[in-house]
């Protein structure tokens, strides 16, 4: 995967609620290049560190991001005005979601782990999607996509209570292929329980503090498991063990099969 670092200038910039920017940028390399699920680090003026920003979808040449402030960083760059040029890495993140995979998924995000579900419905034939907010106010996206039902924690908007039930009755109708999710932990929690009840493949876009945004540092490793058969004694039974591994979110994710993600 080649990954390329550009100063790229912004074409747009609007707000989508108080705290959560929408901004087109001119970056043709990378833009042409991303998958469903990468991401980019940008480089924010007066600021060392990068900041690891979804793709939320591609169009031609240019590249969008919404990103929600939640640093100093954050707010610096949603300061940034059409003209602007940003100091951008990317694409990151060698596994995506698997769009060319699947032609139908049940898309789940959980509020600023909306954004990059967008890029994934533009690539898939077939979906269903459900969004889960706090509040009316932080909704965003919603109309951007088909078949969706809208949670909110208050009742604001749409279902009352967590993403679980419009999950589920999805899922009841067998007429999707996989679920992809991006979101806080509990909520992906939740979709990897149901993914298992229903038995369909699941994946989930992990979200971990990153430094370098390569793999260089180790500071994004997550938790997975998987299940290894083995003998456990000298009259052949056959048990199984669970292996544990520490994969980088930045290099090796962002999207992992959700079966095998441990939820601490």
């Amino acid at each position: 995967m080649e990954i390329f670092q550009k100063p790229c200038s912004i074409i747009s910039h609007a707000k989508l609620n108080e705290t959560v920017h929408d901004i087109w940028v001119y970056s043709p390399k990378i833009a042409l290049s991303a998958k469903p699920g990468q991401f980019v680090n940008i480089l924010v003026p007066g600021h060392f560190l990068r900041r690891p920003i979804s793709i939320c979808e591609t169009l031609g040449e240019t590249l969008r991001l919404v990103f929600e402030e939640r640093g100093e960083g954050t707010k610096a760059l949603g300061k940034l005005m059409p003209g602007d040029e940003l100091d951008i890495l990317g694409p990151l993140g060698e596994n995506g979601f698997s769009t060319d995979k699947y032609s139908s998924a049940i898309l789940v995000g959980g509020g600023i782990g909306t954004p990059p579900l967008k890029f994934c419905k533009n690539k898939l034939a077939k979906s269903a999607t459900v969004l889960g907010f706090r509040t009316d106010k932080q909704v965003i996206l919603a109309g951007e996509f088909f078949n969706v039902q809208v949670c909110t924690d208050d009742g604001s908007r749409g279902h009352h209570g967590n993403i679980g039930k419009p999950l589920e009755k999805f899922l009841k109708t067998g007429a999707y292929e996989v679920i992809m999710a991006c979101g806080p932990k509990p909520m992906l929690k939740t979709v990897v329980n149901l993914a298992e009840k229903y038995n369909i493949p699941v994946e989930v876009s992990l979200e971990e503090r990153m430094a370098c945004g390569a793999g260089a540092c180790l500071g994004c490793a997550c938790k997975m498991k998987t299940v290894d058969r083995q003998s456990e004694s000298n009259f052949g039974s056959i048990g199984s063990t669970a292996i544990v591994s520490y994969p980088r979110v930045c290099k090796d994710g962002p999207v992992f099969d959700g079966k095998a993600a441990v939820f601490c």
